[in-house]
């Protein structure tokens, strides 16, 4: 099990943070992803795994003036 944004989630072994995105419906291009409290870069989304127990916290960035 791990948390999203404070949210429980079922964890499988080799859970992405993309996996998380989707399974979350985050579809919002930008975003910044942190687990456990360390930034992940957007280009290791696919790449980088979610381990069991971790915390994720999914930040939308807004723009505009």
């Amino acid at each position: 099990m791990i948390t999203v944004n404070g949210e429980p989630l079922s964890h499988r072994p080799g859970m992405t943070v993309q996996d998380v995105l989707q399974e979350r419906r985050f579809l919002f291009p930008l975003v910044i992803v942190r687990i456990d409290g360390d930034v992940v870069a957007r280009s290791d989304f696919g790449r980088t795994e979610v381990p069991d127990g971790a915390r994720v916290e999914v930040v939308h960035l807004m723009s505009g003036g």
